[in-house]
């Protein structure tokens, strides 16, 4: 035996337990990534099967349901041919099940053309104000936040009464708010609805504005209860500027809770933007859902259900994701 082995023995017996460790914190990461998008697709399956119910369960017949406003010869049998009305009632709902991963929704009756047609060329003018307004809420919780945690207390209760205000605000009357002071008042931006990058300013502003006010509250909550650590003292102790303090130290771990928060509200602007985009006169889902429900176009109704929660599914799902990685408490359990 050499003089090098007992060295080499020890060190590969003292990187085994940070191996393992490592190992296990990767198998416990994959395994919630798992079970959460098991859960995902769980919730979709549940979503799905209760607007069949509800769809089967309504008064009437299910071919009049589903036409709505329409009536035209030959109508009726068209319905029960595409929606397999005449077989059981199990094979009808596998059926339904089945189309569902590929698109086919079924037809929108009221505008004799596919739903998915109808809801695809309105989703992304949806989606587009949807981010623009997340990441303006974003961008304006994180400079309040930051800016105002732990800073002198007439900052802060200014902080936390326009924080307030901006929550409180009805996301329709914020958007005329604004309508009549930059559009009609001062001409700053377009009436157009669609008429350029311009006209999607005072849109992403009214939907974002609510968001940013509870973000900014949670946010610098955490920032001031993080600041307070120990850690935090040691860091500043080592001579390290206050600002990279809270952005590199004290934001890393204030941030999980606001991502939960976060995530869910992004999900919840789908339904903000559908007021938004009638206040604003905005191409987009919204107008969809209008016209839908005004010609009881059932069709399109429970598309538009079924996209809004499989958005709450895949947000939530990525919250998750992005939990784990900057939390690394999380993979050990």
């Amino acid at each position: 035996m050499t003089a090098g082995q007992p060295t080499t023995e020890a060190t590969a017996t003292a990187d085994r337990p940070a191996d393992d460790s490592r190992l296990r914190s990767g198998a416990v990461a994959w395994r919630r990534v798992a079970t959460r998008i098991g859960t995902g697709i769980g919730v979709m399956w549940a979503a799905a099967t209760v607007a069949y119910v509800v769809l089967h369960t309504m008064p009437g017949k299910i071919e009049d349901i589903l036409l709505g406003d329409q009536s035209y010869p030959g109508a009726q049998e068209a319905v029960a041919a595409e929606w397999g009305l005449d077989r059981p009632p199990l094979v009808q709902y596998l059926d339904y099940l089945g189309r569902l991963p590929h698109g086919d929704l079924g037809t929108s009756y009221a505008m004799r053309q596919p739903v998915i047609s109808v809801v695809g060329d309105q989703l992304w003018p949806t989606v587009e104000l949807t981010l623009l307004a997340a990441g303006f809420a974003l961008v304006l919780a994180l400079s309040v936040a930051i800016g105002t945690a732990g800073r002198a207390r007439p900052l802060r209760a200014t902080a936390s009464v326009a924080e307030l205000v901006a929550t409180s605000m009805p996301v329709y009357w914020l958007g005329i708010l604004l309508l009549m002071a930059f559009s009609f008042g001062l001409g700053w931006f377009p009436v157009t609805a669609d008429s350029g990058a311009a006209s999607l300013v005072l849109p992403a502003v009214t939907l974002g504005l609510p968001m940013a006010g509870l973000l900014s509250q949670v946010l610098r909550e955490a920032l001031e209860s993080t600041l307070e650590q120990p850690f935090i003292t040691t860091v500043r102790a080592r001579g390290v500027g206050e600002t990279l303090v809270r952005l590199r130290h004290a934001l890393s771990h204030a941030l999980p809770p606001v991502i939960n928060l976060g995530g869910w509200m992004i999900g919840s602007l789908l339904g903000g933007a559908v007021i938004t985009e009638t206040v604003f006169g905005r191409p987009g889902l919204g107008a969809v859902t209008l016209t839908a429900v005004t010609h009881k176009d059932v069709p399109v109704v429970l598309a538009v259900v079924l996209l809004a929660a499989f958005a709450y599914v895949v947000i939530s799902t990525l919250v998750d994701i992005v939990n784990l990685l900057i939390d690394p408490r999380l993979r050990t359990r």
